[in-house]
């Protein structure tokens, strides 16, 4: 954990020409500045903490796995997996992850949710890059049923959640008994002693009809509604890779994640990024516009909490800088990948990161 002092949090426009489509599109908006100050007296000093989720894009090792579809990401494959970019790719990654939140809170996310990894093992080198090994990061991740071979799984800081119980909880559609996708990942446990619960997600593409994502959606609202029914209090955030924007049914309907906070009383869940995306800020881009597939979602009490020595919910960002971004070509303005139109561009993901800030006073 770390004090939030003197915070100047900025956000910038940046707009990119799209000279091969005539056409100009926003790539980022808002601009705030927000302050933090310590008085002397220790009950004024405020604490923070990253929570985030990142689509790590095809996070593939080099070795065969017989049980799963990898071929493409082989040193024989169709993208000539090589050692030497799996080590890029986890380099860059850790790069990342590292920043993500870095102006307000140093030494990388309290605790992150990622999607698009093979299995465990690519979490465990992840983890032993140079740019992480000194954060003490440990792993929570299930092997789901997916046949890309994709899972989810939850990065912490140990010096600051201890995890007290978690679960994978399988996504099925009735009578689709062929039909194989993420498990959902739930883990409770204790953010610097306050219990909270995470929920990480990595819904089915669009590839599929609606009505997979709102299966997702429904399987998602089950699992905080149980949370709920043991603590109706319950701190819960939902985050991953939705395949879905803040307004699509899955969201709003299925899971009942509501925009405004008096709404969200009611249903039980508070959309922070739902503004954001009426803003016209996304987390991916897909034939010139802006999609915010990646969100993290919190019960009502996270941003209501009574007490201020409790978590709370401080603001909503997305982590777009400038480095993230591809400067050139005909995605000039995208995330920065590491494959586009079959090319190696030895880039980072075609998502940005999400992450919360929360703050408590000491």
């Amino acid at each position: 954990m770390h004090y939030i002092c003197g915070i100047k949090l900025i956000y910038f426009y940046s707009y990119n020409s799209m000279s091969s489509r005539n056409i100009r599109f926003i790539f980022a908006a808002l601009s705030a500045v927000l302050f933090f100050n310590f008085n002397l007296s220790a009950q004024d000093r405020v604490k923070g903490a990253i929570i985030s989720f990142y689509n790590l894009e095809n996070l593939f090792d080099t070795i065969d796995d017989p049980r799963t579809n990898d071929a493409e990401f082989l040193p024989g494959g169709a993208n000539r997996w090589t050692g030497s970019r799996y080590m890029e790719k986890l380099s860059n990654m850790a790069t990342v992850i590292s920043r993500i939140g870095s102006d307000v809170i140093p030494g990388g996310p309290a605790i992150l949710g990622v999607s698009e990894i093979e299995n465990r093992s690519v979490l465990e080198d992840l983890i032993e890059t140079p740019q992480l090994k000194n954060s003490g990061y440990e792993i929570v991740h299930y092997d789901s049923p997916d046949k890309r071979g994709v899972d989810v799984g939850l990065l912490y800081r140990k010096g600051a959640f201890e995890v007290v119980n978690s679960t994978s909880n399988r996504l099925t559609m009735p009578g689709r008994k062929d039909w194989f996708s993420r498990d959902q990942l739930v883990v409770s446990g204790k953010l610097d002693g306050e219990m909270i619960h995470v929920i990480v997600n990595h819904w089915p593409s669009r590839g599929a009809g609606p009505e997979y994502r709102a299966a997702a959606g429904m399987l998602s609202k089950q699992l905080s509604d149980s949370l709920k029914a043991i603590d109706p209090n319950a701190k819960i955030f939902i985050m991953g890779d939705l395949n879905d924007d803040p307004s699509d049914p899955s969201v709003m309907v299925h899971l009942g994640a509501k925009g405004k906070i008096k709404d969200a009383r009611k249903s039980g869940l508070y959309n922070p990024y739902h503004k954001l995306f009426q803003d016209g800020i996304g987390s991916l881009a897909y034939r010139d516009a802006w999609n915010l597939f990646d969100q993290i979602i919190v019960s009502p009490v996270v941003v209501n909490d009574e007490d201020p020595t409790k978590w709370s919910l401080h603001s909503a960002r997305i982590f777009n800088e400038q480095f993230l971004i591809q400067k050139e070509g005909q995605y000039k303005g995208y995330p920065l990948r590491t494959f586009a139109g079959g090319a190696y561009l030895g880039g980072y993901s075609d998502h940005f990161p999400v992450y919360l800030i929360l703050k408590k006073k000491m």
